[in-house]
């Protein structure tokens, strides 16, 4: 994205828009001065550590308005953890406001030792860009800290210079025009945004238990994630890939269990990893009340060579495999892939009604990703269609 078109943001309770669109984004010092009521989303130990901290000019944390740069960051990560998605709005900010007085950016979250905080110059704003430009983030190289990047406002945003309403559902779209004391030009600026709040852009319910999705599978929540792999240990494109270098562990796992020559067609490897995505991706994860414990990895193989076409048959006996494994081994829910239907060219029409036929017979929650690579007609993603073969 470039400096020129980016927005910043605000995230908030749906609560507070009609005070926030009447009067602006206040900082929490001027919140407490006002004695304005409000909503609060954010840990209270977590956010009054800002208190304590103090930019170049002497003022505190506490008596700015703070701005992220990317909205998808480890603090709405925790807050999807805690189960607050459907009560929150990111609110749209015009670039505009980096030309205000007395603005300063921070190369990261602004109350951690290691965030810089500095004047907006045009390097900086592009270096910010740059860091925040992301999709997923570590601990261990900083990008946690950076993709958390802020514009700090002395006291408060003005409210002319909030651009639009983005939103996790259509429930929360609703939520919003039933609002009283919002005027009816700020209604056309609420837009859907699933992808922003980790959520997934269609979903289609087949079961109780049995889902189809179409968004990334590595945010699903599940407690295990199902990667299609080959058996000859390379992990080239696709999901495989997206696991290689997010995940370096499972990697190595993989790497073991073909040279052992443990994970063959119609027999996945159960990697019982100890950590949980919940606690590397979301902000102050210690604190957490409602995450993730751990995160568990299914190495399933497709196809013997990466060069080969899926093969289905295996796929039906892998299936087989998890059907009789499942509960024994302990998985409590599942998100797994259209298994061939990407880069293994197999058709939905024909992997589809074979997932949907052993998924369904689990009594877990169960989530299908559909393929990104090419769009499947909505006739073959209906209940008649895949229940019924």
């Amino acid at each position: 994205m470039s400096v020129e078109t980016r927005e910043l943001y605000y995230i908030t309770h749906i609560d507070n828009l009609p005070s926030i669109l009447k009067r602006g984004i206040f900082s929490h010092e001027n919140i407490e001065v006002k004695g304005l009521k409000y909503t609060p989303i954010y840990d209270k130990e977590i956010i009054s550590r800002r208190k304590e901290k103090t930019v170049p000019k002497g003022r505190s944390l506490w008596s700015f308005a703070n701005l992220y740069f990317n909205p998808r960051n480890p603090m709405l990560y925790r807050l999807r953890c805690e189960g607050l998605l459907d009560d929150l709005v990111v609110l749209g900010v015009s670039r505009a406001i980096l030309e205000y007085p007395n603005i300063l950016v921070t190369t990261g979250n602004a109350a951690t030792e290691a965030a810089e905080i500095l004047p907006p110059s045009k390097p900086v704003i592009t270096q910010i860009v740059k860091e925040t430009d992301r999709e997923w983030w570590y601990l261990h190289d900083g990008s946690k800290r950076k993709i958390m990047a802020e514009c700090l406002v002395p006291d408060l945003v003005p409210a002319e210079y909030i651009k639009s309403i983005y939103t996790p559902s259509y429930d929360s779209v609703q939520k919003i025009l039933a609002l009283e004391d919002i005027p009816a030009p700020t209604k056309h600026q609420v837009i859907h945004e699933p992808y922003m709040f980790f959520n997934p852009s269609k979903q289609v319910n087949l079961t109780d238990n049995l889902s189809l999705m179409l968004g990334d599978m590595f945010f699903s929540r599940m407690h295990t994630l199902t990667v299609s792999v080959n058996t000859v240990k390379v992990m080239g494109k696709g999901v495989a890939s997206r696991a290689k270098y997010q995940f370096p562990d499972v990697y190595v796992e993989y790497q073991e269990a073909c040279r052992s020559r443990r994970l063959k067609m119609g027999k996945p490897v159960l990697y019982k990893r100890e950590t949980s995505i919940d606690l590397e991706l979301a902000d102050e994860p210690s604190s957490l009340k409602k995450a993730n414990l751990e995160t568990w990895f299914l190495l399933f193989a497709t196809k013997r060579d990466w060069r080969d076409r899926a093969d289905i048959n295996g796929i039906e006996k892998g299936l087989q495999w998890l059907v009789k494994k499942y509960d024994s081994e302990g998985i409590r829910s599942l998100a797994i892939p259209a298994l061939g239907c990407g880069l293994g060219r197999l058709e939905w029409r024909n992997v589809g009604p074979l997932l949907v036929k052993y998924l369904s017979t689990l009594d877990i929650p169960v989530s299908i990703y559909l393929p990104v690579e090419r769009k499947i007609s909505d006739k073959l993603l209906t209940k008649d269609f895949l229940l019924s073969r």
